[in-house]
């Protein structure tokens, strides 16, 4: 099998990508840890939780959401729950469950921390785009997402963890997987 190599223009948008991506990151990181206390990812975890029913999910549905692994989530939701930020509960169906809750003090943290954060997204990223730019934005995020997760056609690849689906949900007396 012989490599197919990117072309030049490949390339240089590969590396544009990679580059803006480490930034952008960087960017949301540093506002995050000045205004919260927190990475982004942290944020992105109590974000999760605020829109969902009860803000409470959980572990495996939320590992899912935010294509992390189960591990790296417990870790990260260890730290939240160490800063008064999150709790963990029981799964009340399904006894071998973990859920995420969403505490008050998260939910104070990530509002006052969200207007910051918003400003960043909005000055490193949205303000530099045009409408139809954004619009394009969506759709090659959309596209590669799908092709990296199976796009419904085929099934997704077994090598992602954090797509290994909760037959039962945690949330009061729903079933089914939570945030679906």
């Amino acid at each position: 099998m012989t490599t197919r190599w990117l072309t030049p223009e490949e390339q240089r948008a590969w590396r544009a990508y990679v580059a803006a991506s480490l930034l952008l990151e960087d960017a949301l990181d540093r506002q995050l840890q000045q205004d919260a206390g927190m990475p982004h990812l942290y944020y992105t975890i109590l974000a999760y939780l605020s829109e969902t029913p009860e803000r409470r999910l959980r572990m495996t549905d939320l590992a899912e959401k935010l294509k992390i692994t189960r591990s790296r989530l417990t870790y990260a939701v260890a730290r939240l729950e160490k800063d008064g930020h999150v709790r963990r509960e029981a799964c009340r169906w399904d006894k071998r469950g973990t859920v995420a809750a969403l505490t008050e003090e998260g939910m104070a943290v990530l509002e006052r921390s969200a207007p910051g954060h918003v400003a960043t997204v909005r000055a490193s990223l949205f303000d530099h785009l045009t409408p139809e730019q954004v619009g394009q934005l969506e759709e090659i995020g959309t596209r590669i997402e799908r092709a990296l997760q199976g796009d419904g056609a085929e099934p997704a690849p077994e090598s992602l963890p954090w797509l290994r689906r909760s037959s039962t949900s945690c949330n009061a007396g729903e079933s089914g997987d939570a945030g679906a």
